[in-house]
């Protein structure tokens, strides 16, 4: 049985601003089937997907025998089998900074889907998580997700698993990240690992750089 924790109390809105970065995702072609391509990505785990499919941000466009298209952040190149990676630009890598309210609560304005929430940084949730008027109001129909219980500091929970298609924050757009929906409601939406994992983390007194890595 998964645990979520969160505060229920009202929270302060934080201020946070931006800092543009440029950054490269590396991706190689170990293998070809038909419509499928086995990609590694940035040095990962190769990993096999459909034409149409995406992998850390890179997106299948089409493949044959020998080589493949793929696109990053719009961006599109081919990589040919065994060849070495190709650096591919892309608007990933930018930055936001948060600062502390009161409390010590790290807190943005962002959208889930493209509907305007207000995310609380929580790196002791496994996944971002919500009430479901946030799930509603994005869309979601998260009764269709997967069924589960979560221990919080009410007692046990509901709680559905589901896939989120954006998570933006400020010029940070994260796509596919996976997502807790709660049976009750919460003040804000925790901005958990399956988001916090791809971001590279600093915090120094009051403030914290999110600074993307993939």
């Amino acid at each position: 049985m998964g645990r979520l924790s969160f505060c229920v109390k009202p929270l302060l809105c934080a201020l946070f601003c931006l800092v543009g970065r440029a950054y490269a995702t590396e991706v190689a072609l170990v293998g070809v089937f038909p419509g499928k391509a086995v990609l590694v990505v940035d040095g990962g785990a190769p990993h096999t997907i459909g034409v149409g499919q995406t992998l850390s941000g890179v997106k299948l466009v089409s493949v044959d025998r020998e080589s493949a298209v793929v696109d990053v952040d719009g961006r599109r190149s081919k990589v040919m089998v065994g060849e070495r990676p190709v650096a591919l630009a892309s608007a990933e890598g930018k930055s936001v900074l948060l600062q502390a309210d009161a409390r010590g609560h790290f807190l943005a304005n962002g959208a889930i889907n493209g509907a305007a929430v207000q995310f609380m940084v929580d790196t002791g949730a496994t996944s971002v998580a919500m009430g479901p008027s946030a799930a509603t109001r994005a869309g979601i129909v998260y009764t269709q997700g997967t069924p589960g219980a979560a221990s919080t500091a009410n007692g046990v929970t509901r709680t559905w698993q589901v896939k989120l298609d954006t998570v933006t924050i400020g010029d940070i757009t994260l796509r596919n990240v996976d997502a807790t929906v709660m049976s009750q409601e919460m003040p804000v939406v925790l901005l958990g690992m399956s988001f916090l994992k791809r971001m590279e983390m600093k915090q120094e007194n009051s403030t914290m750089l999110l600074k993307q890595r993939y």
